[in-house]
């Protein structure tokens, strides 16, 4: 007669997991573990006792019991949450390297659980992977991210009074499938839809005769700067929803800006002490889905998506036309043609993988997103679930919203010149206030110093503030 199979042993299973966690090659590099269906979590103790320093976070089937003498994990998922687990864990755990985290598995729950066991790695695998893209873009751009902040508070003049709106949103990306819903988006736009655009595809809708309702931008490197230096090139006067570590050009002082903030403990202090309404949207690494946080929180009403591709259309990756397109034909050469050159472009987005991390992460997030997102024209397969099928079902009833009657509050914002300044001493104070402190190090010193150079606490602390002061 099998017996039946069990998560733990019957007669010693301390002694099991013991056994086990010994047998473990870890990583001395290793903030967070990753414990998968680690049962009544025996090992946990044991895991604590090899690496004391890190954070161990379990992730369940089910709820299980809990048993008094046992050590718990930092903190735990199950399905009775009622949160999915790419939002637990972005909330757990900070960006960081792959070789960061670490994932355990007790393997007996597979014998038990099987695909839910399964996918419980599937989605901790996912979320490392995007971690994990975000991290080497922090190590990259994380100082120029904290240059573009303070200098973007010189900026503000004017700013969106945050409000719930009843129209409908229609928010463009840059992929190359808007094309085909212009005529549409041009259709309406006058007065039945509020277009919220990705600063990236402004071009397109302009050459349309298109003006958006609002443009976003969240991205933080130099480049992206020309995107909206068409945009005010084209004639656009706003308003602006950007996070204040993106790349604003100077001419954007005379937009209103609804300011976006990433929930950060110092942007968080930042904001309150100088006192500028604010947006508290997550870091998501692509503008789209920031658009799409942010449409959820403006409009009680459906939203539409469209050039949400997240791949390349043969050679190309964008709209026509858009912002980069004259630095390829500034760069033409006989011998460099801009088709080579969109043939090279395309194989390193395919190559860096991008696309495929904020696919697989779009897919997970659609479950969790209110059931009033659908999806027009050809965009990524994953938002087949929400497509609306064929253009002719959409259809927007003319004169039931109009948006001269819903208009977002502008508000005069009194500035001044040391709005910089004033967000440094914030930052300082906070470093020297031990209930900031340490939440404040590993905040800041990653986007400082991306390798870490071994300072006691109150050197980097010392450190930190010298170099704020020199970024005013």
């Amino acid at each position: 007669m099998c017996k039946e199979p069990s998560l733990h042993s019957h007669y010693n299973p301390l002694g099991e997991a013991e056994r086990y966690i010994s047998s473990l090659p870890l990583n001395e590099k290793t903030r967070f573990f990753i414990l998968i269906e680690p049962g009544l979590g025996y090992m946990v103790a044991f895991l604590r006792k090899r690496a004391p320093l890190a954070r161990i976070i379990s992730l369940h089937v089910k709820k299980q019991a809990s048993i008094a003498d046992l050590e718990s994990a930092d903190s735990q998922w199950y399905p009775e949450l009622g949160v999915s687990i790419q939002n637990f864990l972005e909330n757990e755990i900070p960006d960081c390297e792959a070789s960061e985290i670490q994932l355990i598995e007790w393997r007996p729950a597979l014998n038990i659980y099987k695909n839910s066991y399964l996918s419980l790695i599937e989605e901790s695998v996912a979320f490392i992977k995007k971690a994990d893209a975000n991290a080497r873009t922090t190590k990259t751009f994380g100082s120029r991210w904290l240059r573009n902040f303070f200098r973007n508070l010189k900026l503000i003049r004017k700013v969106i009074k945050p409000a719930q709106l009843s129209i409908p949103f229609f928010i463009t990306g840059a992929g190359p499938s808007l094309e085909e819903q212009i005529p549409i988006i041009k259709k309406h736009q006058r007065s039945s839809i509020f277009i919220l655009a990705a600063s990236s595809s402004f071009m397109a809708l302009e050459a349309a005769n298109i003006i958006p309702d609002m443009l976003i931008a969240t991205d933080g490197s130099p480049w992206a700067a020309l995107h909206l230096f068409e945009c005010l090139r084209g004639g656009f006067n706003g308003p602006l929803a950007a996070s204040l570590i993106a790349s604003l050009p100077s001419q954007c002082e005379n937009l209103p800006i609804l300011p976006i903030c990433d929930g950060s403990i110092w942007q968080m202090l930042i904001f309150n002490e100088i006192g500028l309404p604010v947006f508290c949207l997550p870091q998501r690494g692509t503008v789209t889905a920031t658009a799409l946080d942010l449409a959820f929180t403006l409009t009680d009403n459906n939203i539409y998506i469209s050039g949400m591709n997240l791949a390349n259309r043969d050679l190309r990756s964008h709209i026509r036309p858009y912002s980069f397109d004259k630095l390829l034909e500034d760069r033409e050469k006989r011998i460099n043609p801009v088709y080579s050159q969109a043939y090279k472009r395309s194989s390193m987005l395919k190559a860096g993988g991008s696309f495929d991390i904020y696919t697989a992460w779009f897919k997970k997030q659609l479950e969790n997103y209110p059931k009033r997102l659908y999806s027009l024209g050809e965009n990524n397969s994953i938002f087949d679930s929400v497509k609306v099928m064929g253009n002719g079902e959409w259809k927007i009833e003319n004169g039931k919203h109009r948006k001269d009657e819903e208009k977002l509050e502008t508000v005069i914002v009194k500035t001044d010149l040391c709005q910089a300044e004033k967000a440094v001493a914030v930052l300082e104070k906070g470093l020297k206030n031990p209930a900031h402190s340490d939440v404040l190090l590993k905040e800041l010193w990653p986007l400082f110093f991306p390798v870490e150079i071994g300072k006691s606490q109150d050197e980097k602390i010392e450190t930190i503030i010298e170099v704020l002061q020199k970024m005013i």
